[in-house]
């Protein structure tokens, strides 16, 4: 498929600069997939969608204070660090702002005492990603010298930056949130959970590689980014109990999704000779789309490189739940392979028509 069969028109002023209060005040779209209806709700009636033993499977990863403002030693030329991924206590894939960044390129972060950080650039990757090593273990000092990154269509601040964290989030280490899951609140999970809902939880730190646009008009073409991702042995367990109940795996979020997808890749392919351990997409190469595993997923803690486009065999997500994506974006791709290009396409017309608020801090979608 072609990149600009993903496109579609959006108002700026369709693109929510600050989150709805309360949290579970936003609008929902409800696309039921099998017909092509859409139905225009409040967010707060998702739990008329969902039947007793359905299980909500949460992502828990928790935004760090990723934007550093640092300079160039001895030059003092300005410079940004964008922490993406820790790789060991010291060293970081980070993406850079600033000119002439190239290894061996010290650059310094100001401590509230006076004392300074050095990262020291070890690496150059692709654009303007690099590795960089600190002289000493960051994470201590983040809130201290790190503010909240947000993506580049937002250009308001948050009053508070919690704000741009799920009530859910536990473990720390992505550059962007899980933004389905911002609509919860810890009283609806609570109203959710009395009414007979399951909850397993997930964990994928989510990478600015997010937001990077896609660029080669063939699809097939573009590079994924990977990021990891885990789902422990007991939400596994919950997951596939469910499944032989006959109750269905709603994914709350396109991270979710990817992870869910690749454990169920994983299962299909468990003791296989084709379980290539370096890459999920090559491993499901091997297998025919109507493959199905006895079990939907298997506990996972790997890097993953799923491309979720049209045509691809959903094993383990029913039901999806998200928040409207920009155009010619791997997450548009994803909904669509889902739910159909088509009508994916439709849903969103419409929604723009209505008034929705579009992206991290907007209105939720629900894919039945």
């Amino acid at each position: 498929m072609h990149l600009s069969d993903f496109d579609y028109d959006l108002p700026p002023e369709r693109i929510a600069q600050h989150p709805v209060e309360p949290r579970d005040a936003s609008r929902l779209l409800v696309l039921h997939r099998d017909t092509g209806e859409i139905e225009h709700r409040q967010f707060r009636d998702l739990r008329e969608y969902l039947t007793p033993g359905d299980v909500l499977v949460l992502n828990q990863t928790r935004v760090i204070p990723a934007r550093l403002h640092a300079r160039k030693t001895p030059s003092g030329g300005a410079a940004e660090i964008l922490l993406l991924r820790q790789m060991d206590e010291r060293r970081w894939l980070v993406a850079v702002g600033g000119k002439r960044i190239r290894p061996g390129t010290q650059l310094a972060i100001d401590r509230a005492d006076g004392a300074n950080l050095i990262a020291t650039v070890i690496e150059e990757r692709d654009e303007n990603q690099r590795v960089v090593e600190f002289d000493q273990p960051i994470n201590p000092y983040l809130r201290e010298i790190g503010e909240t990154p947000l993506p580049p269509y937002i250009t308001e601040p948050l009053d508070n930056p919690e704000r741009y964290q799920t009530v859910f989030a536990r473990y720390e280490g992505s550059a962007a949130a899980p933004t389905a899951g911002l609509h919860f609140t810890g009283e609806y999970l609570i109203e959710l959970q009395r009414a007979g809902i399951q909850f397993a939880y997930c964990t994928l730190h989510i990478g600015l590689d997010t937001f990077a646009p896609v660029r080669e008009e063939n699809i097939a073409e573009h590079r994924i980014h990977t990021e990891r991702a885990i789902l422990p042995p007991e939400d596994a367990e919950i997951i596939n109990q469910a499944r032989l109940r006959g109750n269905r795996i709603v994914a709350v979020g396109t991270t979710a999704v990817r992870t869910l997808e690749t454990a169920a890749i994983r299962s299909l392919a468990y003791g296989s000779p084709a379980n290539d351990p370096t890459s999920v997409t090559r491993t499901l190469q091997h297998f025919p789309a109507d493959a199905c595993p006895w079990r939907p997923v298997i506990a996972i803690d790997e890097d993953t490189d799923l491309f979720i486009t049209p045509g691809f065999t959903f094993r383990a997500v029913d039901v999806m739940l998200t928040n409207f994506h920009l155009p010619r974006s791997t997450l548009l791709m994803l909904v669509s392979a889902f739910a159909g290009r088509e009508r994916i396409l439709a849903a969103y017309r419409e929604a723009i028509e209505r008034g929705y608020r579009f992206y991290s801090l907007g209105d939720a979608c629900l894919l039945l």
